[in-house]
């Protein structure tokens, strides 16, 4: 058995971000980033010793709605001519059983980082056809997007407002060892 880190890889064919937020307190819009890369460092028998680190574009966010897209990209919300990513590292990785961790880590979001927590779940490892190893990973987190200097929002009928602050982050990656 393995036991040394490796370097893993994003295959990102087979993987995805997207993100949930409230719109105008009756709905909630989904939207992800089409463009991102994942590097993790760590052998599969001993996940909680190893590391991650995404780098997303936020250029690439894609809610299905131009105009929306682009109020994101815009100085309101991201401002990707500025920052143009959104970088999360991880500090620690525990393991809480049965394919379950906990990863915490820095994400930086414009120029503002916060620890956040990914719940994260080892889907399985495989030997693909072609002589490769495989895993399958699926992340959820959450966070508000305040905190990280995504104040733009209006008011609307009955005081309530036109996004929310929670957003749900989610991340279902295939990841190769190299």
């Amino acid at each position: 058995m393995e036991t040394s880190a490796q370097k893993w890889i994003v295959d990102p064919t087979h993987s995805e971000i997207e993100f949930a937020v409230r719109h105008m307190m009756i709905s909630t819009v989904k939207g992800q980033f089409t463009k991102f890369n994942l590097v993790a460092t760590g052998n599969e028998n001993a996940l909680q010793n190893g590391s991650v680190e995404v780098h997303i574009d936020t250029s690439s966010i894609e809610t299905r709605e131009k105009d929306r897209n682009n109020h994101l990209k815009s100085q309101d919300f991201f401002h990707a001519e500025k920052f143009p990513e959104i970088v999360f590292k991880s500090t620690s990785i525990k393991e809480l059983g049965d394919n379950e961790f906990s990863v915490k880590g820095n994400m930086t979001v414009k120029d503002v980082t916060k620890e956040i927590d990914f719940h994260t779940v080892l889907d399985g490892v495989i030997k693909d056809p072609y002589g490769k190893t495989r895993a399958g990973l699926t992340v959820e987190g959450e966070l508000n997007r305040e905190d990280f200097g995504l104040t733009w929002n209006m008011i609307i009928e009955a005081g309530k407002v036109m996004v929310g602050n929670k957003v749900k982050l989610s991340g279902r990656f295939e990841i190769v060892k190299q």
